[in-house]
């Protein structure tokens, strides 16, 4: 597909020697000349398009795998481990990142004479084959790159007609959703920022009903549906992405660590982190700090 190609090359040139770039508001460009080990780490509400290679995600229960030509829709954060399965110095992974903008969202809905009224369910993380009018569209801001003083004119039309693409597209309940302050979507994600600043906390789910304004039986029914775990399963991910990042970048015992996150048992914190990210937090340590380890990238 000619489109696909341009996206391609443009990416391959716009690359950083680090791969990536973030060159515009909002976006970023990937790539990657190797297959990853996986990374944990925290996908935010955003689109993203593999031009070449693959990729897989764990999201809870849910694995997804995607190549070039998909892309996938995250409509709220989530804790994620994912790696690139398919690259190579010859054919590197390539991808492209756009975050998604409420509020331009909710300007296209208030604007649309039609469509885009029909309630779906919204799920954290789809993915979906990438219509013409949207690589289209991709292709046109790309192309940006090479003409700055287009830039601050046309940028903003384009980001809007992405958002536009993406809403009359296959994933068009998840994007409308971020969109509408009194959605399903918008009152799960209140609940999951709650426990993102209050992870180290003990806390009771109808209490979390309370925060996302919904009855406790379907709280939990869609804080399931759409983000493939229990609350306290999705705090327990954010506890141990907490304890990684400081085990790494501080000189803090593993213990110490494990009560800061939350853990009244060492021996507790040591066997969750095991589980999760396959080695005791020391060996995992020792192993991080011998290695570079890319940022989780959307794409």
């Amino acid at each position: 597909m000619e489109q696909l190609a341009e996206i391609r090359s443009l990416i391959a040139r716009h690359i950083g020697t680090d791969g990536q770039a973030t060159l515009l508001p909002g976006v970023r460009l990937l790539c990657s000349t190797v297959p990853t080990e996986p990374i944990n780490g925290f996908y935010e509400p955003a689109f993203g398009l593999v031009a070449q290679g693959a990729k897989r995600t764990l999201v809870g229960n849910r694995l997804f795998e995607y190549g070039a030509g998909q892309y996938l829709i995250v409509s709220l954060d989530l804790p994620i481990a994912g790696h690139v399965i398919e690259a190579s110095a010859e054919q590197p992974y390539l991808a492209f990142r756009l975050s998604l903008n409420p509020s331009v969202i909710a300007s296209l809905l208030l604007e649309a004479t039609t469509g885009h009224q029909k309630n779906g369910e919204a799920i954290g993380l789809a993915v979906s084959v990438a219509p013409t009018e949207l690589l289209d569209a991709v292709t046109r801001l790309l192309r940006l790159l090479d003409k700055p003083d287009d830039l601050a004119v046309l940028w903003p039309m384009l980001e809007r007609e992405i958002h536009w693409r993406l809403l009359n597209g296959e994933q068009a309940s998840s994007v409308r959703q971020i969109g509408l302050a009194d959605s399903r979507l918008s009152q799960i994600n209140r609940a999951i920022r709650w426990i993102r600043a209050h992870y180290a906390e003990i806390f009771r789910i109808e209490d979390l009903a309370d925060v996302a304004g919904m009855s406790v039986s379907a709280f939990h029914r869609h804080f399931k549906a759409i983000t493939a775990m229990s609350p306290l399963q999705y705090q327990k991910q954010i506890r141990l992405q907490q304890a990684r990042a400081w085990l790494i970048a501080e000189s803090r015992d593993v213990a110490s660590v494990g009560f800061a996150v939350g853990y009244d048992s060492p021996s507790q914190f040591s066997r969750e982190y095991r589980r999760l990210f396959g080695v005791p937090p020391g060996k995992d340590v020792t192993r991080i700090r011998s290695i570079p380890i890319p940022e989780p990238a959307l794409a």
